[in-house]
């Protein structure tokens, strides 16, 4: 693949800049030049190349602005060499999804991957003849077969009834509504304001699609009639953004103030390329309540805009749940609903504006419009070059022992013009897709500080904290929940195979869930899983100042226990880390009774190396019991964690454990910070599974399963008073 992307860096002094640069990669390297080379000699002309292997993770960091240019963020990690790491950005997010793609397939490639992980950590990148002249081990080849190289649609690997209900049709859309469920006396639970959907076919690309949705320009007035005026307020990260909108009042009632929105913004693209955007109302020092408006609650919404017809057309899907804040005496219930759903006919009238254009063949499509004016006019003919492929290995091989540059990701870095980054004339021109203007000058700076909190706060809460140990009752929920907890690491979450005790565990159904069956690389199919190969013996959910490792390593563990006893017992520990203050670790223990060998595929991943552990390790994740926004940010697809994630591998005599840190992705932090907020009020069900890839290996077989009932983050047990890590 080749093509022209961005190099973005900070400064010495703070200040983020970018240098537009050609990149080609060729076989597992990756080259960079400052124009399109036209000859060979131009090839071996001042290049400065990288090795991708097994030991580079690439991450989607999701949409950022600099200079006036909307960039779409991926980054390239060492995972030996943290400091080794390259960050580009490509103007549109389909060019930038090919080539994480592209990259990703080159690390998983066997031939690509001549040197091990445990290798590189010693030994930094070499000369590219060293290194093409290595060899590897039968394990590091064997690894990948071509099935884990094919992109899977966004289909589901669960089986769940659907939540929605068809009520109606109009303008040409299906409207749904959510299905409420019952409380113990059989009524249903109407407190909360009715979820309703709207889904129609629009004739546009998805990416065209998400760009126009993300707008907050004056186009959005072009097919959003509620739309009255919106800006950015924070931008948080690549992916997560605070957002205000403003909503016109035609079809109010007389006498009803104007009502507006202040809102988390989140979206993700998936590989299949869908994309999810979610939103839901939050408060923010920066926008208070403004005079004459009254601000209506999005208590859950957003769009799921998914590909079909070979890309031409998507399936458009618009969910909102709002509380108008309406007086109810005043305004009936279905008055509510009537606004929610003409809000909802903003799909209607997104699919006859791409629908004219589409027709008018005088005018560009809003793909074209929204890409080529986030970029200067000298750079539209080679974004959009159509991507080659390099086919032939020999020259390829070639060409590598021809290269003299350094190997190393920092080597393509600009360092000697990091101060004269002066934009082009066409920069100047502000589009609408752009958000640099409602966006603060902090956005230009890096974010290396956290907020901290004064003085008289913090007293206030350590008086608050003291008050609530002092204090002479506690909730009967709360009695049982501190009977069953017993501070020996392993069993710090209560068990409760009935899931009617709040934050507590239990094994969940096996069956839920689809795994890849003996015919799997004929025909794709997949089937219900029958069982577990482990059992979930216990569960821990603590809090620290830092991050947790090695929990399985801890003396008064469960896994130590066992081992001192000496028995055949061997134990697989899944340890996912939250970030934040204080970060919070969710721990799952399984225990298998039979030896290792009678299991190959598991043996090979206990005993293989990260790169090998990082390609099979997967997550099936389901949200059986929550709000929309929730299940449809965590979704119900397979996931490969190593992939996604940093996740570091701890083997102890009888156990292998993975320390899964979610702080080390954008999307996966927009994820959990979103599921923390409705923690309380979930049922979280997981599945853990080595992905088979041959058909030896076939069919797979889960580790195991969990079912998480209501987790309250302040249930979750201090490492304060758990056993002093200082005796091991």
């Amino acid at each position: 693949m080749e093509g022209w992307l961005y190099i973005i860096r900070y400064n010495r002094i703070g200040l983020q800049y970018s240098r537009k640069r050609y990149f080609i990669l060729d076989g597992n390297c990756l080259k960079r030049f400052k124009s399109i080379p036209s000859s060979e000699a131009d090839t071996q002309e001042q290049v400065r190349s990288a090795i991708i292997d097994s030991c580079i993770r690439i991450t989607d960091e999701g949409r950022e602005s600099s200079y006036r240019k909307v960039f779409f963020i991926f980054s390239l990690h060492n995972t030996s060499n943290h400091k080794d790491q390259l960050k580009l950005g490509a103007t549109s997010p389909e060019e930038a999804a090919k080539w994480i793609h592209s990259l990703r397939d080159v690390a998983r490639n066997p031939e690509a991957n001549l040197v091990s992980c445990s290798k590189r950590k010693w030994q930094p990148f070499r000369a590219f003849d060293g290194v093409l002249k290595r060899t590897s081990k039968k394990e590091s080849i064997d690894w990948i077969s071509a099935a884990s190289m094919h992109v899977h649609a966004m289909t589901s690997d669960v089986i769940a009834p659907s939540p929605w209900q068809i009520f109606g049709c109009q303008n040409g859309l299906r409207l749904f509504k959510e299905s409420k469920e019952r409380n113990s006396s059989g009524r249903r639970r109407w407190d909360d304001p009715p979820a309703l959907m709207a889904v129609g076919v629009v004739d546009g690309t998805s990416e065209a699609i998400f760009q126009t949705v993300m707008s907050l320009g004056s186009s959005r007035s072009e097919w959003d009639f509620c739309f009255c005026g919106g800006s950015v307020i924070e931008h948080l990260n690549g992916h997560t953004d605070i957002i205000h909108m403003k909503v016109y009042n035609d079809w109010r009632a007389w006498g009803a103030h104007r009502r507006d929105f202040l809102l988390r913004r989140y979206w993700r693209r998936e590989d299949d390329g869908t994309y999810v955007i979610l939103y839901h109302s939050v408060y923010h020092r920066r926008c208070p309540p403004h005079r004459g408006y009254v601000r209506a609650c999005l208590k859950s919404g957003g769009y799921v805009i998914s590909p079909v017809n070979n890309g031409k057309e998507s399936v458009v899907k618009h969910m909102l749940a709002i509380d108008w804040k309406l007086w109810k005496p005043y305004l009936p219930k279905p008055y509510a609903r009537s606004r929610t759903v003409r809000m909802l006919e903003r799909v209607a009238a997104m699919r006859e504006m791409f629908k004219i254009k589409a027709g008018n063949s005088s005018s560009e499509c809003p793909s074209e419009n929204a890409s080529d004016s986030d970029l200067p006019q000298i750079e539209k003919g080679t974004i959009n070059k159509d991507v080659n492929i390099v086919i032939g290995e020999e020259k390829a091989g070639n060409e590598r022992e021809k290269l003299s540059g350094c190997s190393s990701l920092m080597d393509l870095h600009n360092m000697s013009d990091e101060f004269y980054d002066v934009p082009d004339p066409i920069d100047e021109y502000q589009s609408d897709n752009e958000w640099t203007s409602d966006m603060s000058q902090e956005s230009q700076y890096r974010e290396t500080t956290q907020p901290k909190f004064s003085k008289a706060a913090n007293f206030v809460k350590k008086f608050h904290d003291r008050t609530v140990h002092k204090k002479g009752y506690k909730d009967l929920q709360e009695l049982s929940w501190e009977e069953n907890v017993s501070h020996i690491y392993g069993s710090t979450l209560p068990n409760d195979s009935r899931c009617t005790l709040p934050c507590s565990w239990a094994a969940a159904d096996p069956s839920t869930f689809l795994i890849r069956e003996k015919s799997y690389l004929k025909d794709g199919q997949k089937g219900k899983a029958k069982g577990t190969l482990m059992e979930f013996i216990g569960a821990d959910w603590i809090k620290s100042n830092k991050r947790e490792d090695d929990l399985g390593g801890r003396p008064g563990g469960i896994t130590q226990k066992y081992a001192v006893e000496g028995g055949p017992e061997f134990f697989f520990i899944i340890n996912i880390q939250v970030p934040g203050t204080p970060m919070y670790s969710l721990a799952f223990y399984y225990m298998m009774s039979t030896p290792l060998e009678e299991c190959p595929l598991l043996e090979n991943f206990v005993n293989g190396d990260d790169a090998y552990r990082n390609s099979r390790f997967k997550l099936i994740p389901y949200i059986s019991k929550g709000s929309w926004i929730v299940k449809q940010s965590v979704g119900k697809k397979a996931c490969l964690l190593g992939q996604a994630l940093q996740v570091n591998y701890f083997r102890g005599k009888n156990y292998l454990e993975l320390d899964v840190d979610v702080g080390s992705s954008t999307v996966a932090r927009g994820v959990i910070s979103l599921v923390l907020g409705y923690l309380n009020n979930l049922v979280i069900e997981m599945a853990f599974l080595i992905q088979a890839d041959t058909y030896e290996e076939l069919p797979e077989m889960l580790l195991g399963t969990c079912r998480l009932n209501h987790l309250d983050a302040a249930k979750s047990v201090p490492i304060e008073t758990m056993p002093d890590q200082r005796e091991r």
